[in-house]
C-alpha cells in the first residue's frame, strides 16, 4: 500500500540529507518550497535529485535569504505530476500575493501534457498539499477563493494550449531577432472574446522580462512595457507584478502615459511594447486624456523596436477609439508585420450551439435556444428582474464570482455621486469603480450592477445581463432593434468630423452591439438575460427550449 503524502520541514541553511526521514524523498520526484516568512520571499521547485538540487540552491546568493525548506513527497509521484503541482503552486501563490517568488519562467513548464490520473493529482493530491500548507500557516486562503481571482486567471504561469504556446514561441523568437533594431516591427495577435489573449500576453511579458534580466540572453538589458487602456485590467497586472521577481509596476502603463513619457529625451528607448486590448486605443486626438496626436497605435509603434498588438474588433466601445480591420491594416502594413490568430475558446464552458445562439443575437437575430444534451452551460431567459437578481445571488453563494451587469442605458457621471440602474422595480447602484481593487472581486458588489467598464477582460462564473432601453424588438422584421438615442454612455458617442453622419450612425450601433458582446460572453458557466423592453422580453421567452412553438 502506498504511503501518505509526506511533508519534511527543515531549516534551509542547515540542510542536510540526514534530516530527511523518508527514503523516497531522496529517490523519487518531489516538490519543494524554500521560504522566509518574515521577508515574504519564496521559491517553488520540483526535482528528482533533491540532495543535489538543494545543495545547488545553497550556493546561489539569491536563495540565501531563505531560512526554511518544505519537501513534499509521495510514492505515487512521477515527474509529470510534480511538474504539474509545481506550476499550480506558483499560480496559487501569485493569486494569494503573500510571497514575492524568485521563480523565473525558463525553469517552469507552462504547457502540460495529459498523463494517467492527471485530474487526481490536480484535485485530490493538490488539495491535500494546500491543506497542509494552511496548517503550517504558509498560505491562508481557500483554493476556491483563489480560483476566482483575476490574478490567478491571468497568472503568467497558467498552462498554455498548444496554439497559445506555438504563438508565444514564435513571438519570443521574433523579439530576439528584432528587439534591438532601430526600424519598427509589429506582431499582431487577433482573437475573439475568451480566446486567451490576455493569458498569452501575461505569459509572454513575464518571459520577456525574465530574459531581459538574464545575462546569457540576447534580450538582456532590453527596456520593455505592457500597456493596457483598461483601468481594472491594469490593477490586475500590477498586482501580479508584486509576486514575481522581474515584473515591475513601472513597466505596466496606460498607452497615453507611455507615449507622453517617451517624449522626454532622457527616457531610455523602448525595445518591446506589448499592447493589451488595442481595440481601446484612441484613433483621434483627445485633449481630455492628454493625447495630442492622431492615433495611439501609430505613436506606440514609432516608439518601440517591436510592438506586440492584441486586437479584437468586436470589442471597440467608443467612437474616438473606433477601429476596423481596414484601419488596423493601414497602420500596421507600413511596418514589418507578422500576424497570428487565436481561435480556441477558453472562457465559456459552452458548446458551439450556445456560442452560435449568442452570436446570432449579436447579429440581431432571434432564434430558438438549442437543447444540448450534456451541455454544462446554463443559458436562461428571465421574465422577472427580481428573479434574475435572486438567481445570481444564489449562484454567487454557491460558486462565488457571479454578478449582474447592464447595457449602458442608465445615467452616469464621473462626479463621485452614486448612480442607479432603475428598471421594473429594481434599483441598484451601478458602474462604480475603485482605485485599487477589481470590481467583481469585491464582496459587496453582488449588490451592485456592473458595466462594460467594470467587467471588460474579466471572467465571471455566472453573469446576469440586463438589456436596457437601447435594446428593443422590431415586430415587423422579427429582429433586435438598436435604439442609439437611449444609450447613455456619453463618452462612447463623442463625435468626430472625419466620419460622415451615416457612418457615425452605423458606428454607434456597432458600439452598442460590441458592448453586448462583452457583457454576454463574461460567464464561464452561465448567462442569465432579462430584457426591459416588454416586447423583446416576450420574444426572448418564446425562444426558450421549453416554450411552445
Amino acid at each position: 500500500m502506498a504511503r501518505e503524502l509526506v511533508f519534511e520541514k527543515i531549516g534551509f541553511n542547515k540542510w542536510d540529507s540526514d534530516h530527511i526521514q523518508a527514503d523516497y524523498l531522496i529517490n523519487h520526484p518531489v516538490i519543494y518550497i524554500l521560504y522566509n516568512q518574515k521577508l515574504s520571499q519564496a521559491y517553488i521547485g520540483q526535482t528528482v535529485h533533491v540532495k543535489r538540487r538543494l545543495n545547488e540552491h545553497l550556493k546561489n546568493p539569491q536563495r540565501k535569504i531563505h531560512n526554511q525548506t518544505i519537501i513534499i513527497g509521495d510514492e505515487r509521484f512521477h515527474q509529470s505530476a510534480t511538474y504539474n503541482i509545481e506550476t499550480n503552486l506558483i499560480n496559487y501563490f501569485i493569486a494569494e500575493n503573500q510571497f514575492k517568488l524568485q521563480n523565473v519562467s525558463q525553469t517552469v513548464k507552462t504547457q502540460m501534457h495529459n498523463y494517467y490520473q492527471k485530474e487526481y493529482y490536480n484535485q485530490e493530491i493538490f488539495m491535500q498539499i494546500w491543506e497542509r500548507l494552511k496548517q503550517e500557516h504558509i498560505v491562508e486562503q481557500t483554493l476556491e477563493n483563489l480560483r476566482n481571482k483575476d490574478t490567478y486567471k491571468l497568472s503568467p504561469y497558467r498552462e498554455l494550449s498548444e496554439q497559445q504556446l506555438e504563438v508565444k514561441n514564435s513571438v519570443i523568437e521574433f523579439c530576439k531577432k528584432h528587439a534591438k533594431k532601430t526600424t519598427p516591427h509589429v506582431l499582431l495577435i487577433e482573437g475573439n472574446a475568451g480566446t486567451g489573449k490576455s493569458v498569452l500576453l501575461s505569459s509572454l511579458f513575464n518571459t520577456i522580462q525574465d530574459y531581459a534580466n538574464d545575462d546569457s540572453s540576447n534580450l538582456n538589458g532590453t527596456n520593455n512595457y505592457l500597456l493596457v487602456n483598461h483601468s481594472e485590467m491594469l490593477k490586475t497586472y500590477q498586482s501580479i507584478a508584486k509576486s514575481l521577481p522581474n515584473l515591475k509596476k513601472k513597466n505596466f502603463l496606460k498607452p497615453t502615459s507611455f507615449i507622453n513619457k517617451t517624449v522626454d529625451p532622457n527616457t531610455k528607448p523602448a525595445n518591446i511594447v506589448l499592447v493589451d486590448e488595442a481595440h481601446l486605443l484612441l484613433t483621434k486626438e483627445d485633449s481630455y486624456n492628454n493625447f495630442r496626436y492622431a492615433n495611439q497605435l501609430e505613436e506606440i509603434i514609432k516608439r518601440s523596436a517591436v510592438t506586440i498588438v492584441i486586437f479584437d474588433p468586436r470589442q471597440v466601445l467608443k467612437i474616438k477609439s473606433y477601429w476596423n480591420k481596414q484601419m488596423l491594416n493601414e497602420i500596421t502594413e507600413k511596418y514589418h508585420t507578422k500576424k497570428f490568430l487565436l481561435t480556441d475558446q477558453f472562457r465559456m464552458d459552452a458548446g458551439p450551439e450556445i456560442i452560435n445562439w449568442i452570436d446570432s443575437f449579436l447579429s440581431k437575430k432571434l432564434v430558438k435556444i438549442p437543447t444540448v444534451s450534456n451541455n454544462a452551460y446554463d443559458l436562461q431567459i428571465f421574465s422577472d428582474i427580481h428573479k434574475l437578481k435572486k438567481a445570481i445571488e444564489d449562484k454567487n453563494q454557491e460558486f462565488g464570482l457571479s454578478r449582474m451587469v447592464s447595457t449602458f442605458d442608465y445615467e452616469h457621471k464621473k462626479d463621485g455621486e452614486i448612480y442607479y440602474v432603475e428598471a421594473d422595480g429594481l434599483k441598484m447602484p451601478w458602474n462604480i469603480t475603485r482605485n485599487n481593487t477589481t470590481w467583481a472581486e469585491e464582496v459587496h458588489t453582488i449588490q451592485e450592477v456592473g458595466s462594460i467598464y467594470t467587467i471588460q477582460g474579466f471572467d465571471l462564473n455566472y453573469v446576469g445581463v440586463i438589456l436596457g432601453p437601447s435594446i428593443r424588438y422590431d415586430e415587423k422584421t422579427d429582429q433586435i432593434l438598436i435604439d442609439v438615442t437611449k444609450y447613455k454612455d456619453v463618452g462612447a458617442f463623442t463625435s468626430r468630423t472625419d466620419f460622415a453622419n451615416e457612418k457615425i450612425k452605423q458606428i454607434k450601433e456597432e458600439i452598442i452591439l460590441n458592448s453586448l458582446n462583452v457583457l454576454m460572453k463574461r460567464g464561464i458557466h452561465g448567462l442569465y438575460i432579462y430584457a426591459t423592453d416588454p416586447k423583446l422580453r416576450a420574444r426572448l421567452l418564446s425562444c426558450r427550449p421549453d416554450a411552445d412553438s
